[in-house]
């Protein structure tokens, strides 16, 4: 058996062992927005230590477990603290929990993170709806033998971020009154900032937003098939659209400031892309 996939059987077997719980909406949450497990009526908190080789998030503001349990009648599961490339894992570890939550049963995947803005709007405190990535600058977690129990090998990539989803946050936004703007996400190693050249390439390239996840996220996910969502909340500028330096304090600084609203904006589209799962 490939070692890949018999890591995440394996994990899988541990869940199944300590929870009895099947979700629709798997939701990662981003640095300094943990805080939103406390919308959810839990109904069991599995840690990622308690599972068999799982990788443990090092991140700071990541609490590192999965949270299970209802948005009123939506069942969702949190990733309260992802896993990062630049703590030192396999790439292939990075995305397990995403894989495992599509086992678990979850057909959503809403991915969310903290990022910086390349101006033209994207400044701190700025939610940004993802409706695409640039995934150049991280290693692939599709390289190496295919999985053929998880998905093709060559997987179409046109429309990772599906548009039906994108359109119920648009008029969630709407609905809530909540400036929504939407760009193009890209994805470096970290763990360092980036430089200004750096982003200028970026800028040039398309991208809105940078940071250190999702991305890789994505593609396994979009892999396996599932529908893919996310939002970044802008917590500062990115090198060379600010003479501030860059900082984990600001990042966190920005997303307890804008916690709130984004909470509502999260909890409001989980509410209606679960009920539009739970009607069909």
């Amino acid at each position: 058996m490939n070692q890949v996939y018999e890591k995440l059987m394996n994990a899988y077997r541990c869940f199944k062992e300590q929870i009895d719980f099947s979700p629709k909406i798997g939701l990662v949450l981003g640095s300094g927005l943990g805080s939103f497990a406390q919308e959810v009526d839990v109904k069991a908190v599995l840690p990622y230590s308690q599972i068999d080789g799982f990788p443990v998030s090092t991140a700071p503001g990541h609490a590192g477990r999965f949270v299970f349990g209802f948005i009123k009648d939506v069942p969702v599961v949190l990733m309260q603290g992802r896993i990062h490339y630049y703590e030192g894992y396999d790439i292939t570890d990075v995305v397990l929990p995403e894989r495992l939550m599509k086992l678990m049963g979850a057909e959503v995947l809403f991915l969310t993170n903290a990022a910086g803005g390349f101006g033209d709007g994207f400044t701190p405190g700025t939610l940004m709806m993802i409706t695409d990535h640039i995934s150049c600058f991280a290693p692939n977690p599709l390289v190496g033998q295919n999985i053929e129990e998880l998905g093709p090998r060559f997987p179409d990539m046109s429309d990772v971020y599906d548009k039906e989803l994108q359109q119920v946050i648009r008029q969630v936004a709407v609905r809530e009154r909540i400036d929504l703007r939407e760009g193009v996400y890209a994805q470096l190693t970290g763990p360092s900032f980036e430089t200004p050249a750096e982003i200028h390439m970026l800028k040039s390239l398309g991208a809105s937003a940078c940071g250190m996840s999702t991305v890789v996220e994505a593609i396994a996910a979009n892999h396996m098939g599932m529908k893919i969502c996310g939002i970044s909340c802008i917590t500062n500028m990115a090198a060379g659209f600010s003479d501030r330096k860059q900082t984990q304090e600001e990042v966190m600084e920005t997303a307890d400031r804008v916690e709130k609203v984004f909470c509502r904006l999260v909890r409001e589209s989980i509410l209606a892309i679960g009920r539009q799962i739970l009607a069909s």
